[in-house]
Protein backbone atom coordinates (compact mmCIF):
# COMPACT_ATOMS: atom_id res chain seq x y z
CA UNK A 1 0.00 0.00 0.00
CA UNK A 2 1.11 3.63 -0.85
CA UNK A 3 2.52 5.34 2.64
CA UNK A 4 0.89 8.34 3.27
CA UNK A 5 2.74 11.34 4.45
CA UNK A 6 2.21 14.97 5.62
CA UNK A 7 2.37 17.66 2.67
CA UNK A 8 4.71 20.00 2.62
CA UNK A 9 8.61 20.12 2.89
CA UNK A 10 9.26 17.28 5.41
CA UNK A 11 7.17 14.95 2.80
CA UNK A 12 8.65 16.28 -0.02
CA UNK A 13 12.03 15.38 1.30
CA UNK A 14 11.50 12.04 2.51
CA UNK A 15 9.96 11.05 -0.78
CA UNK A 16 13.17 12.18 -2.13
CA UNK A 17 14.66 9.93 0.01
CA UNK A 18 12.80 7.11 -0.28
CA UNK A 19 13.36 7.37 -3.93
CA UNK A 20 16.95 7.57 -3.58
CA UNK A 21 17.93 10.37 -5.04
CA UNK A 22 18.91 12.62 -2.43
CA UNK A 23 21.31 11.37 -0.23
CA UNK A 24 23.34 12.12 2.94
CA UNK A 25 25.49 15.13 1.71
CA UNK A 26 22.51 17.15 0.02
CA UNK A 27 20.12 16.47 2.44
CA UNK A 28 20.58 19.32 5.37
CA UNK A 29 20.35 21.77 2.24
CA UNK A 30 17.00 20.39 1.19
CA UNK A 31 15.72 20.76 4.43
CA UNK A 32 16.89 24.12 5.10
CA UNK A 33 16.16 25.31 1.87
CA UNK A 34 12.63 24.15 1.23
CA UNK A 35 11.04 24.51 -2.26
CA UNK A 36 8.26 26.93 -1.61
CA UNK A 37 10.27 29.76 -1.14
CA UNK A 38 11.24 29.82 -4.34
CA UNK A 39 7.78 28.77 -6.31
CA UNK A 40 5.77 32.36 -6.89
CA UNK A 41 2.15 32.93 -6.79
CA UNK A 42 1.20 31.90 -9.55
CA UNK A 43 2.04 28.45 -11.21
CA UNK A 44 1.28 25.60 -13.33
CA UNK A 45 2.17 22.30 -11.86
CA UNK A 46 2.78 19.44 -13.85
CA UNK A 47 0.77 16.42 -14.30
CA UNK A 48 0.43 13.41 -16.68
CA UNK A 49 3.32 11.64 -16.78
CA UNK A 50 4.95 15.36 -15.52
CA UNK A 51 5.60 17.05 -18.69
CA UNK A 52 2.04 18.72 -19.30
CA UNK A 53 1.02 21.48 -17.34
CA UNK A 54 -2.26 21.62 -15.38
CA UNK A 55 -4.18 24.58 -15.38
CA UNK A 56 -3.15 28.52 -13.71
CA UNK A 57 -2.89 28.00 -9.98
CA UNK A 58 -3.55 31.13 -8.12
CA UNK A 59 -2.14 31.08 -4.29
CA UNK A 60 -4.19 33.70 -3.05
CA UNK A 61 -7.51 31.94 -4.56
CA UNK A 62 -6.61 28.09 -3.37
CA UNK A 63 -3.88 28.03 -1.34
CA UNK A 64 -3.96 24.66 -0.04
CA UNK A 65 -4.33 23.58 -3.38
CA UNK A 66 -1.49 25.77 -4.29
CA UNK A 67 0.88 24.36 -1.05
CA UNK A 68 -0.02 20.73 -1.86
CA UNK A 69 1.02 21.26 -5.55
CA UNK A 70 4.73 22.93 -4.63
CA UNK A 71 5.53 19.94 -2.60
CA UNK A 72 4.60 17.38 -5.50
CA UNK A 73 7.97 15.77 -6.81
CA UNK A 74 6.76 17.27 -10.62
CA UNK A 75 7.86 20.35 -12.46
CA UNK A 76 6.02 23.64 -12.52
CA UNK A 77 5.78 25.93 -14.91
CA UNK A 78 6.56 29.64 -13.65
CA UNK A 79 6.25 31.69 -17.07
CA UNK A 80 4.50 31.07 -20.56
CA UNK A 81 5.90 32.73 -23.52
CA UNK A 82 9.17 34.53 -22.01
CA UNK A 83 6.86 36.36 -19.70
CA UNK A 84 4.50 37.43 -22.84
CA UNK A 85 1.37 35.13 -21.72
CA UNK A 86 0.23 35.79 -17.59
CA UNK A 87 -3.69 35.07 -18.57
CA UNK A 88 -5.82 32.16 -17.29
CA UNK A 89 -4.83 28.47 -19.01
CA UNK A 90 -1.89 28.04 -20.77
CA UNK A 91 0.08 29.95 -23.21
CA UNK A 92 2.12 28.61 -25.90
CA UNK A 93 5.13 27.68 -24.99
CA UNK A 94 6.82 27.00 -21.36
CA UNK A 95 9.68 29.29 -20.82
CA UNK A 96 10.68 28.96 -17.01
CA UNK A 97 10.24 26.67 -14.47
CA UNK A 98 10.81 25.08 -10.76
CA UNK A 99 12.19 21.90 -11.92
CA UNK A 100 11.24 17.89 -10.96
CA UNK A 101 12.40 17.96 -7.41
CA UNK A 102 13.91 14.24 -8.14
CA UNK A 103 15.56 15.61 -11.23
CA UNK A 104 17.43 18.64 -9.26
CA UNK A 105 18.45 16.07 -6.63
CA UNK A 106 20.13 13.63 -8.84
CA UNK A 107 21.86 17.00 -11.06
CA UNK A 108 23.21 18.15 -7.76
CA UNK A 109 24.10 14.58 -7.03
CA UNK A 110 26.07 14.15 -10.41
CA UNK A 111 27.91 17.43 -10.06
CA UNK A 112 29.60 16.15 -7.18
CA UNK A 113 31.06 19.11 -5.52
CA UNK A 114 33.32 19.00 -2.41
CA UNK A 115 33.43 21.94 -0.13
CA UNK A 116 34.96 25.21 -1.57
CA UNK A 117 34.27 24.30 -4.98
CA UNK A 118 32.75 27.15 -7.54
CA UNK A 119 29.93 26.56 -9.55
CA UNK A 120 28.58 28.40 -12.14
CA UNK A 121 24.96 27.88 -12.95
CA UNK A 122 23.24 28.91 -16.43
CA UNK A 123 19.84 29.54 -15.61
CA UNK A 124 18.50 30.71 -12.25
CA UNK A 125 15.33 30.43 -12.77
CA UNK A 126 13.28 30.72 -9.35
CA UNK A 127 16.33 30.75 -7.59
CA UNK A 128 15.55 27.07 -5.66
CA UNK A 129 18.73 25.84 -7.29
CA UNK A 130 21.19 28.63 -6.44
CA UNK A 131 20.14 28.39 -3.14
CA UNK A 132 21.29 24.93 -2.39
CA UNK A 133 24.06 25.38 -3.47
CA UNK A 134 24.45 28.26 -1.43
CA UNK A 135 23.95 26.35 1.75
CA UNK A 136 26.00 23.74 0.59
CA UNK A 137 28.97 25.53 -0.82
CA UNK A 138 28.63 29.38 0.62
CA UNK A 139 27.23 32.45 -1.59
CA UNK A 140 30.34 33.53 -2.34
CA UNK A 141 31.57 30.13 -4.73
CA UNK A 142 28.32 30.45 -6.42
CA UNK A 143 27.39 32.04 -10.15
CA UNK A 144 24.64 31.96 -11.60
CA UNK A 145 23.49 33.17 -14.60
CA UNK A 146 19.91 34.18 -16.06
CA UNK A 147 18.41 35.60 -19.12
CA UNK A 148 15.39 36.63 -18.14
CA UNK A 149 15.79 40.13 -16.80
CA UNK A 150 11.88 39.72 -14.70
CA UNK A 151 12.61 36.43 -13.74
CA UNK A 152 16.67 37.36 -12.60
CA UNK A 153 15.11 40.09 -10.25
CA UNK A 154 12.34 37.83 -8.99
CA UNK A 155 15.18 34.63 -7.63
CA UNK A 156 17.45 37.58 -6.64
CA UNK A 157 14.67 38.99 -3.90
CA UNK A 158 13.91 35.22 -3.08
CA UNK A 159 17.45 34.43 -2.24
CA UNK A 160 17.81 37.81 -0.75
CA UNK A 161 15.47 37.34 1.42
CA UNK A 162 16.46 33.55 2.13
CA UNK A 163 19.93 34.79 3.43
CA UNK A 164 21.80 34.23 0.71
CA UNK A 165 24.07 36.13 -1.75
CA UNK A 166 25.12 34.22 -4.86
CA UNK A 167 26.20 36.52 -7.61
CA UNK A 168 23.00 36.60 -10.00
CA UNK A 169 24.41 38.01 -13.43
CA UNK A 170 21.39 38.34 -16.17
CA UNK A 171 22.81 37.28 -19.24
CA UNK A 172 23.03 34.68 -22.06
CA UNK A 173 23.77 32.07 -19.89
CA UNK A 174 25.78 30.31 -23.91
CA UNK A 175 28.72 32.83 -22.73
CA UNK A 176 28.87 31.74 -19.03
CA UNK A 177 30.34 34.36 -16.71
CA UNK A 178 33.74 34.87 -17.43
CA UNK A 179 34.41 37.03 -14.95
CA UNK A 180 34.64 34.89 -11.82
CA UNK A 181 36.25 31.99 -14.25
CA UNK A 182 37.43 29.68 -14.15
CA UNK A 183 35.15 27.05 -12.05
CA UNK A 184 35.00 23.79 -10.27
CA UNK A 185 31.93 22.83 -11.95
CA UNK A 186 29.37 24.36 -14.27
CA UNK A 187 25.49 22.89 -13.86
CA UNK A 188 22.70 23.78 -16.67
CA UNK A 189 19.27 23.52 -15.61
CA UNK A 190 18.03 24.00 -19.87
CA UNK A 191 18.97 21.86 -22.14
CA UNK A 192 21.22 21.99 -25.29
CA UNK A 193 22.18 20.34 -28.62
CA UNK A 194 26.20 21.81 -28.63
CA UNK A 195 27.79 22.50 -25.61
CA UNK A 196 28.77 26.11 -25.67
CA UNK A 197 32.43 26.78 -25.47
CA UNK A 198 32.35 29.20 -23.01
CA UNK A 199 31.35 26.28 -20.71
CA UNK A 200 34.58 24.50 -21.26
CA UNK A 201 36.94 26.85 -21.75
CA UNK A 202 35.65 28.50 -18.00
CA UNK A 203 36.26 25.15 -16.56
CA UNK A 204 39.07 24.14 -14.37
CA UNK A 205 40.67 21.00 -15.74
CA UNK A 206 39.32 17.94 -14.53
CA UNK A 207 36.08 19.86 -13.74
CA UNK A 208 32.75 18.59 -14.17
CA UNK A 209 29.95 19.98 -16.42
CA UNK A 210 26.25 18.77 -15.89
CA UNK A 211 23.50 19.34 -18.40
CA UNK A 212 20.82 18.29 -20.21
CA UNK A 213 21.53 17.77 -24.10
CA UNK A 214 19.24 16.14 -26.96
CA UNK A 215 19.08 15.96 -30.59
CA UNK A 216 17.21 17.93 -32.52
CA UNK A 217 14.64 14.80 -32.90
CA UNK A 218 13.68 14.68 -29.47
CA UNK A 219 14.85 12.63 -26.56
CA UNK A 220 17.23 13.94 -23.54
CA UNK A 221 19.51 13.05 -20.97
CA UNK A 222 21.36 14.41 -18.89
CA UNK A 223 25.56 14.09 -19.29
CA UNK A 224 28.10 14.38 -16.79
CA UNK A 225 30.96 15.72 -18.31
CA UNK A 226 34.65 15.57 -17.03
CA UNK A 227 37.10 18.80 -19.03
CA UNK A 228 40.21 17.97 -19.76
CA UNK A 229 43.94 20.37 -20.30
CA UNK A 230 43.75 20.09 -23.85
CA UNK A 231 40.21 21.81 -23.92
CA UNK A 232 37.95 18.54 -24.95
CA UNK A 233 35.01 17.06 -22.96
CA UNK A 234 33.57 13.72 -22.65
CA UNK A 235 31.52 11.56 -20.05
CA UNK A 236 28.35 9.26 -19.92
CA UNK A 237 24.56 10.20 -19.87
CA UNK A 238 23.19 10.03 -16.37
CA UNK A 239 19.76 9.56 -16.39
CA UNK A 240 16.96 10.70 -18.75
CA UNK A 241 15.86 14.66 -18.78
CA UNK A 242 13.38 17.41 -19.87
CA UNK A 243 14.31 20.44 -19.97
CA UNK A 244 13.08 23.93 -21.79
CA UNK A 245 15.85 24.62 -24.16
CA UNK A 246 18.67 27.24 -23.44
CA UNK A 247 17.29 30.60 -25.43
CA UNK A 248 20.23 31.04 -27.13
CA UNK A 249 20.17 27.11 -28.84
CA UNK A 250 16.15 26.89 -29.03
CA UNK A 251 14.87 24.61 -32.30
CA UNK A 252 14.45 27.30 -35.21
CA UNK A 253 13.00 23.88 -37.19
CA UNK A 254 11.56 25.70 -40.37
CA UNK A 255 7.85 26.25 -41.32
CA UNK A 256 6.55 22.90 -42.94
CA UNK A 257 4.14 22.92 -46.01
CA UNK A 258 0.40 22.15 -45.37
CA UNK A 259 0.74 19.85 -48.30
CA UNK A 260 3.61 18.00 -49.11
CA UNK A 261 4.06 17.63 -53.18
CA UNK A 262 6.67 15.76 -55.05
CA UNK A 263 6.00 12.26 -56.56
CA UNK A 264 5.52 9.77 -53.67
CA UNK A 265 6.40 6.43 -52.80
CA UNK A 266 3.99 4.17 -51.13
CA UNK A 267 5.01 0.80 -49.23
CA UNK A 268 3.61 -0.62 -45.54
CA UNK A 269 5.64 -0.96 -42.73
CA UNK A 270 5.80 -3.82 -39.81
CA UNK A 271 7.28 -1.26 -37.06
CA UNK A 272 4.08 0.89 -35.63
CA UNK A 273 4.91 5.17 -35.20
CA UNK A 274 3.92 3.63 -31.81
CA UNK A 275 6.81 1.81 -30.98
CA UNK A 276 9.47 4.21 -31.87
CA UNK A 277 7.24 7.56 -29.81
CA UNK A 278 9.28 6.59 -26.35
CA UNK A 279 12.01 8.88 -25.28
CA UNK A 280 14.62 6.63 -25.61
CA UNK A 281 13.71 5.57 -29.16
CA UNK A 282 13.10 10.05 -29.73
CA UNK A 283 17.21 10.11 -28.47
CA UNK A 284 18.23 7.12 -30.43
CA UNK A 285 17.08 8.12 -33.51
CA UNK A 286 18.04 11.93 -33.10
CA UNK A 287 21.35 10.49 -32.79
CA UNK A 288 21.64 8.19 -35.79
CA UNK A 289 19.70 11.03 -37.76
CA UNK A 290 21.14 14.31 -36.79
CA UNK A 291 19.10 16.58 -39.26
CA UNK A 292 15.66 14.99 -38.07
CA UNK A 293 12.26 15.80 -36.81
CA UNK A 294 8.69 15.16 -36.83
CA UNK A 295 5.20 16.62 -36.42
CA UNK A 296 1.83 14.78 -35.47
CA UNK A 297 -1.17 14.81 -37.24
CA UNK A 298 -3.91 13.97 -34.93
CA UNK A 299 -6.92 12.15 -36.53
CA UNK A 300 -9.64 10.31 -34.57
CA UNK A 301 -10.45 7.99 -32.24
CA UNK A 302 -6.36 8.01 -31.14
CA UNK A 303 -5.73 7.65 -34.80
CA UNK A 304 -2.59 9.48 -35.97
CA UNK A 305 -0.14 10.39 -38.66
CA UNK A 306 3.57 10.95 -38.24
CA UNK A 307 5.50 13.27 -40.84
CA UNK A 308 9.58 13.23 -41.21
CA UNK A 309 11.70 16.10 -42.82
CA UNK A 310 14.94 16.64 -42.98
CA UNK A 311 15.83 20.14 -41.34
CA UNK A 312 16.63 21.25 -45.07
CA UNK A 313 13.47 20.21 -46.27
CA UNK A 314 14.48 18.12 -49.81
CA UNK A 315 12.39 14.90 -48.21
CA UNK A 316 9.38 14.09 -46.13
CA UNK A 317 7.81 11.22 -45.18
CA UNK A 318 4.45 9.46 -43.21
CA UNK A 319 3.44 6.79 -41.10
CA UNK A 320 -0.36 6.49 -40.30
CA UNK A 321 -1.06 4.53 -36.65
CA UNK A 322 -4.64 3.06 -36.49
CA UNK A 323 -5.27 0.71 -33.44
CA UNK A 324 -5.66 -2.50 -33.96
CA UNK A 325 -3.45 -3.08 -37.17
CA UNK A 326 -0.43 -4.75 -37.53
CA UNK A 327 1.09 -3.49 -40.62
CA UNK A 328 0.81 0.67 -41.03
CA UNK A 329 1.19 2.71 -44.42
CA UNK A 330 3.90 4.61 -45.13
CA UNK A 331 4.77 7.33 -47.89
CA UNK A 332 8.13 8.69 -49.01
CA UNK A 333 9.08 11.14 -51.29
CA UNK A 334 12.52 13.33 -51.80
CA UNK A 335 16.00 12.19 -52.49
CA UNK A 336 16.42 10.46 -48.71
CA UNK A 337 13.85 8.12 -47.83
CA UNK A 338 13.69 9.13 -44.02
CA UNK A 339 11.13 6.42 -42.94
CA UNK A 340 13.49 3.90 -44.27
CA UNK A 341 16.37 5.51 -41.78
CA UNK A 342 14.52 5.90 -39.35
CA UNK A 343 13.35 2.34 -39.40
CA UNK A 344 17.46 1.65 -39.64
CA UNK A 345 18.23 3.62 -36.52
CA UNK A 346 15.36 1.67 -34.49
CA UNK A 347 16.97 -1.67 -36.29
CA UNK A 348 20.20 -0.34 -34.69
CA UNK A 349 19.16 0.30 -31.07
CA UNK A 350 17.47 -3.55 -31.26
CA UNK A 351 20.57 -5.15 -32.59
CA UNK A 352 22.75 -3.51 -29.25
CA UNK A 353 20.47 -4.97 -26.90
CA UNK A 354 18.34 -2.30 -26.71
CA UNK A 355 20.49 0.37 -24.36
CA UNK A 356 19.12 2.67 -22.34
CA UNK A 357 20.48 5.89 -21.52
CA UNK A 358 23.10 4.95 -19.36
CA UNK A 359 25.00 3.30 -22.22
CA UNK A 360 25.63 6.44 -24.03
CA UNK A 361 28.19 9.36 -23.82
CA UNK A 362 28.77 12.66 -25.35
CA UNK A 363 32.49 14.18 -26.51
CA UNK A 364 32.91 17.59 -27.27
CA UNK A 365 36.28 18.04 -29.23
CA UNK A 366 38.29 21.01 -28.86
CA UNK A 367 36.70 22.90 -31.99
CA UNK A 368 33.42 22.42 -30.37
CA UNK A 369 32.00 19.50 -32.39
CA UNK A 370 29.93 17.07 -30.25
CA UNK A 371 29.86 13.42 -30.73
CA UNK A 372 27.69 11.02 -28.96
CA UNK A 373 28.96 7.44 -28.13
CA UNK A 374 27.47 3.96 -26.93
CA UNK A 375 29.53 2.34 -23.97
CA UNK A 376 32.88 3.62 -24.84
CA UNK A 377 34.30 7.15 -26.39
CA UNK A 378 35.50 5.31 -28.75
CA UNK A 379 32.34 3.78 -30.27
CA UNK A 380 31.40 6.98 -32.10
CA UNK A 381 27.80 6.85 -33.46
CA UNK A 382 27.27 10.34 -35.12
CA UNK A 383 28.93 13.97 -35.21
CA UNK A 384 27.58 17.57 -35.23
Amino acid sequence: MPVERETGPEGLVSGLVEKGVLGSDWLPAFRAVPRHRFVPDVIWPGRAGMNRQSDRMVRTEDPAAWWAAVHRDVPITTQWDDGAYTGPGRGRTPSSSSSMPAMVASMLAALDVEQGSTVLEIGTGTGWNAALLSHRLGSGNVVTVEVDVRSAGEARRRLAHAGFTPRCVVGDGAQGCPEHAPYDRVIATCSIGAVPRAWIEQTRPGGVIVTPWGPTYGGEAVARLTVAGDGTASGPFVGSSAFMRLRAQRKNLPPVPASPDGRAERRTTDLSPDDVGDWIHMFVIGVRVPDLFCRVEPGEEGAYRLWLYDTALTSWASAGFDKGRTTFPVVQSGPRRLWDELEEAHRWWEANGRPGFERFGLTVSEEGHSSVWLDEPAAVLTGT
